[in-house]
C-alpha cells in the first residue's frame, strides 16, 4: 500500500501505521483522530505539499460512508432489470446531449478513437449528465474508507492521490464531493484515476471534472482509450473494446449496460 520509500523512512512509518486491515480498531470511530496523524506522516513522506495535507485537518469518521459500503445490492441485478431500469429514462436526455455537444463529441472521436455515445452513456449512467455528482466530501470519504478493516488496501492508496489532486492546485478541498465511495466528477473518476487520465481539453490550464463538460467527456475517452480501446472497432461482450470498458466498471451488468445505452443511443440519433 505505501509508495516507494527509503528503508529507513519506511520502517519509521510502518512503526507508527500499523495496517489498518489487522489493526483490531480499524472498525472503533474512537481511534480515527491518531489514524488521521499518521496519515498526515506518510502523506509528507511521500512528497505531498502542505496545502495537500492540510486537507486532512479537522476529518470525522463517517459512519454513513461504512453503512453504503456495507450494502451494495445493485450489480446483484440482472442486466435485464438493471438496463431496463437505468437506460429508457436517460435515453431522450442522452440524444439530446448527442445533439448539444456534436461538435465536442466529433473531437473527441478524433482524439482518443472512442465514439462520442459510449462517452455519453457513461456519462448518462454515472452522473445523470452531470446533474447528481454526489455531495459526500471525497477527503473524508476516503479516509472513513482507509481506516476501516474491510477493504484499506483499496482506499489508503486513493485517499493520498486525492491529497496529490489538492497539491497540485486541480480542485480545492470545498470543491471535492461526489459518490461515497470517492468517486469525483461528472463521470465519476476514483483519483487515481484522475491524476492518470484527466486532460484539460477546454484549455483554462486546469484538469476539472467537475465544472468542465470537455475535460470530463475528455478524460473519460482518454480513460478507455488509456486501457485499449480500439478506434473504429465494435464494444459489445466478448470484444476487446468491451474489455476496456469493463475496466471502467467490472460489474459485467454494468458495462453490459453501457454498451447497450451507446448503442441505443447511435440507433436513435
Amino acid at each position: 500500500m505505501l509508495k516507494a520509500l527509503a528503508p529507513v523512512a519506511l520502517a519509521g512509518l510502518l512503526a507508527i501505521l500499523p495496517s489498518a486491515a489487522t489493526d483490531a480498531g480499524c472498525n472503533d470511530p474512537s481511534g480515527f483522530s491518531a489514524w488521521i496523524e499518521g496519515v498526515k506522516h506518510e502523506a509528507a513522506a511521500q512528497g505531498i505539499s502542505p496545502r495537500g495535507i492540510a486537507a486532512l485537518d479537522g476529518l470525522a469518521y463517517d459512519a454513513a460512508v461504512v453503512s453504503r459500503d456495507r450494502r451494495q445490492g445493485v450489480f446483484r441485478q440482472s442486466f435485464e432489470q438493471f438496463a431496463g431500469r437505468m437506460v429508457p429514462p436517460r435515453l431522450p436526455r442522452g440524444v439530446q446531449m448527442m445533439k448539444r455537444h456534436a461538435a465536442l463529441l466529433s473531437r473527441i472521436e478524433r482524439d482518443f478513437g472512442v465514439p462520442g455515445s459510449v462517452v455519453v452513456a457513461i456519462w448518462g449512467l454515472e452522473t445523470d449528465f452531470g446533474a447528481d455528482l454526489g455531495s459526500f466530501p471525497t477527503i473524508r470519504a476516503l479516509a472513513t474508507l482507509a481506516y476501516d478493516c474491510r477493504r484499506p488496501e483499496k482506499f489508503r492508496p486513493e485517499l493520498f492521490d486525492a491529497l496529490q489532486i489538492v497539491a497540485r492546485g486541480d480542485m480545492s478541498v470545498a470543491a471535492m464531493r461526489g459518490a461515497w465511495a470517492g468517486e469525483i466528477g461528472q463521470t465519476q473518476f476514483m483519483p487515481s484515476s484522475y491524476l492518470e487520465f484527466a486532460v484539460d481539453y477546454d484549455g483554462d490550464g486546469r484538469r476539472d471534472l467537475v465544472r468542465s463538460v470537455p475535460d470530463a467527456l475528455a478524460s473519460t475517452a482518454n480513460y478507455l482509450r488509456g486501457y485499449g480501446w480500439q478506434r473504429g472497432a465494435p464494444y459489445g461482450p466478448g470484444t476487446r473494446n468491451f474489455e476496456a470498458i469493463q475496466a471502467w466498471n467490472k460489474a459485467e451488468v454494468y458495462a453490459r449496460t453501457i454498451a447497450y445505452f451507446a448503442e441505443r443511443l447511435e440507433s436513435a440519433r
